[in-house]
């Protein structure tokens, strides 16, 4: 199978590349790491057991920001460029970030051993920034005050006490766990390699914890804004069938070879992510209309420091670990010279 015209670079089995790049069960449809620049964005285009994975989240970067943009539509809706919804923005900037990192990340990985791991540190990065950008929302959107007062009785729950949770540690404890995630996952490519989709996997089920407490609590008292509870048990449901596909390796498990270019596990993975993050953004869109139309004013909004500032902090600190597991990856594959393989068609 030729990639380009220009010159043919063929697609290789999983005895032909080096370990680094086998997955499991995957036997054929790989890329030698030594692809250029021009050959890896050629390959979108080509049969590989990438071209799923890229297409499968950089289609829905389109899909999501029209869902989103549908939010300045409403006739209650102050101007895009409100503090309001300055929260918003973040989770818009950090979902878009998540869905654009991830395809490119499938897409350049064959350049070189280096480059496919600082493409896969980039991407755990953007996943880590996602779940405080979620935070962020739910803290402006979905934040529980609204129903401390109005606490049922039959419930041992303390107002004061959540308050100061929310308040206070809501966004720090997001923060703090994001980046454990982050560096959890970058330690994986490097140990508990047989381990690593399990650990990957479970290793953000702590952040979707820690984010979804402001739904948990709205969820367990009366308040007089709707919690939106379907689009989050739906969200939870793709979360759940996501992680299925990335521990299992359903379908290609059952039937190695016929699933290595089209409808393996990663792209169904993919799938479900996205579309959980499309009901959390119909979930979000929800509260945000019931809080501008319950309003008889409009809502201040937070500070640009709040939202922008603290990502800003978040991301310094992502790219200081992505540049430390980078720096550790360059001396473990640079002085690698991959061989460039010529294969009759």
């Amino acid at each position: 199978m030729l990639l380009n015209c220009d010159h043919p670079l063929t697609l290789l089995s999983y005895s032909d590349v080096p370990p680094r790049v086998i997955e499991n069960f995957i036997l054929t449809g790989y890329r030698f790491p030594n692809y250029s620049f021009r050959d890896c964005v050629l390959s979108a285009f080509r049969p590989t057991n990438e071209t799923g994975n890229f297409w499968t989240h950089f289609l829905p970067v389109f899909v999501f920001a029209y869902h989103f943009a549908e939010v300045f539509d409403w006739d209650e809706a102050p101007s895009g460029w409100h503090p309001f919804f300055y929260p918003l923005w973040t989770y818009f900037l950090c979902v878009s970030s998540l869905l654009v990192s991830s395809s490119f990340a499938h897409l350049l990985n064959s350049m070189s051993l280096v480059v496919r791991e600082v493409c896969f540190f980039v991407d755990y990065g953007t996943i880590s920034a996602y779940t405080v950008g979620s935070s962020l929302a739910y803290h402006y959107y979905i934040h529980p005050r609204p129903g401390l007062d109005q606490i049922n009785t039959d419930r041992d729950l303390k107002p004061s006490e959540f308050r100061l949770f929310f308040e206070t540690l809501y966004i720090p404890s997001a923060c703090v766990v994001a980046i454990i995630c982050h560096l959890s996952c970058c330690y994986t490519r490097q140990k508990w390699r047989r381990y690593r989709y399990a650990i990957r996997t479970l290793v953000f089920f702590l952040p979707f914890l820690v984010s979804s407490t402001p739904i948990f609590y709205r969820l367990l008292i009366r308040t007089p804004y709707s919690t939106a509870s379907v689009f989050f048990y739906r969200h939870c449901f793709w979360l759940l069938a996501a992680a299925g596909f990335n521990i299992s390796k359903v379908p290609e498990r059952l039937s190695p070879g016929h699933f290595d270019i089209w409808g393996h596990s990663h792209q169904w993975f993919h799938c479900c992510t996205f579309l959980s993050i499309l009901d959390e953004l119909h979930m979000i869109k929800s509260e945000v209309r019931a809080i501008l139309a319950g309003s008889v004013a409009l809502p201040p909004g937070p500070a640009a420091g709040a939202t922008y500032g603290v990502m800003l902090f978040l991301q310094a600190t992502i790219v200081s670990i992505i540049v430390a597991f980078s720096w550790h990856a360059n001396c473990l594959y640079g002085n690698q010279v991959a061989n460039k393989h010529q294969k009759s068609h």
